[in-house]
């Protein structure tokens, strides 16, 4: 026998083997954040993942000689983003590996094949599934856990990347505000920024608001409206369907704190968005959940809701989007003030603003004149395809 073999995965039982892997690679590591098992079960199942409705994917899974489980990759054709983008590129994901450049030789070249039998000319990632979920490889920021929705592993995985022949393609950055570089006063927020924004509010034609739960479906009708608008000519975007942004948002809504979640209207219409979330991370580092049936689902859920009761200390800024035409009047700026104010009000000590593309100039400048510093950093590699 090889000492490595791969297998595509195709059953129930393959497919809950593969889901249950990254707790042996991370058995030992403080900083990793365990998901539900029961969540990640259905986030593989085509009846519960709008993704699948527009996308082929491929899980395998790598077994040594012995027959135990050595390491885990899936292969990724996206057609919404073949369509957008007009480029034949496929994707790896949820990529997880003993530290064995054999192993991880293994899985990229199924993946690669499979992909490549499929006609397409070169692989990217890791995606999980696409950029519109988690995605990039952790290369700097290993001190500290990542927050919700963000990826994490060991740092021996740059190295077994790049030896399987991937070249960088795009670095993503996660900056760090603490909330008391202002004094807990966000009338100490650059002069700037506060003067765009007050200018917006006295020329009273765009409204700035905070988002209600009450109104919960109204409010996910005005998030379609803005969201595929505001980020379309973002590098690496893919468009969401209706369907998968009603299962993001319904994901979201037993986490989402409505006083972090903010709508620009003009006369009515939908022209922006920010939406920022508490870390979960942290409470699920301290229930840390366990693969298991439905009995251990509802047991770490009962400890999880227990253990929400203390308030995160840190809250991710997920998503601001102004749509074209809207820029540069003071819209930003405005959702920058009213989220800082309401942090400080409920005593949120930090916050992650990611990702942020290293091309994003303006954006970039931006953050750092709030005071963000870079502190994590997430890479996207790819690597040409032999068809």
């Amino acid at each position: 026998m090889p000492a490595v073999s791969i297998e595509p995965v195709q059953t129930k039982a393959q497919l809950k083997e593969f889901v249950a892997f990254p707790w042996r690679v991370y058995a030992n590591d403080p900083l990793w954040v365990p998901p539900f098992f029961r969540e990640r079960m259905q986030f593989f199942s085509p009846k519960h993942n709008p993704f699948f409705e527009h996308a082929d994917v491929q899980l395998f899974l790598a077994r040594g000689r012995d027959g135990q489980a050595l390491g885990t990759v899936a292969a990724i054709i996206d057609h919404l983003h073949i369509s957008f983008h007009q480029e034949q590129v496929g994707f790896f994901g949820h990529f997880e590996c003993v530290d064995d450049a054999e192993v991880a030789r293994a899985l990229f070249t199924a993946a690669a094949n499979w992909l490549s039998e499929r006609g397409m000319t070169a692989m990217r990632g890791p995606m999980n599934m696409s950029t519109n979920h988690e995605c990039g490889l952790l290369v700097q920021g290993f001190d500290s856990p990542p927050v919700v929705m963000m990826t994490y592993n060991p740092p021996y995985y740059e190295r077994l990347v790049q030896d399987a022949g991937f070249s960088k393609v795009m670095d993503l950055y996660a900056y760090i505000l603490n909330t008391d570089f202002y004094q807990n006063q966000v009338d100490n927020l650059p002069q700037k920024v506060l003067e765009s924004c007050r200018k917006l509010k006295e020329e009273g034609k765009i409204r700035i608001r905070k988002a209600s739960l009450a109104r919960f479906e109204q409010e996910l009708v005005a998030a379609k409206q803005v969201y595929n608008s505001a980020w379309q000519r973002n590098w690496g975007f893919v468009p969401m369907t209706e369907a998968e942004i009603e299962h993001l948002a319904r994901g979201l809504k037993r986490f989402i704190d409505p006083d972090l979640v903010y709508f620009a209207e003009d006369d009515g219409r939908p022209v922006g968005i920010v939406v920022a979330l508490p870390d979960i991370n942290e409470v699920l580092l301290r229930i840390r959940p366990r693969p298991g049936g439905f009995l251990r689902f509802l047991y770490d859920g009962a400890r999880f809701l227990w253990a929400k009761r203390t308030r995160p200390r840190l809250f991710r800024w997920l998503i601001m989007g102004v749509v074209e035409g809207y820029r540069g009047r003071g819209i930003d700026a405005c959702f920058y003030v009213e989220t800082a104010r309401a942090a400080l009000a409920k005593g949120y000590t930090q916050c992650e603003m990611s990702w942020i593309l290293e091309t994003n100039t303006m954006m970039n400048r931006i953050l750092q004149r709030l005071g963000g510093r870079i502190y994590k950093v997430y890479r996207i590699y790819e690597k040409p395809l032999s068809t």
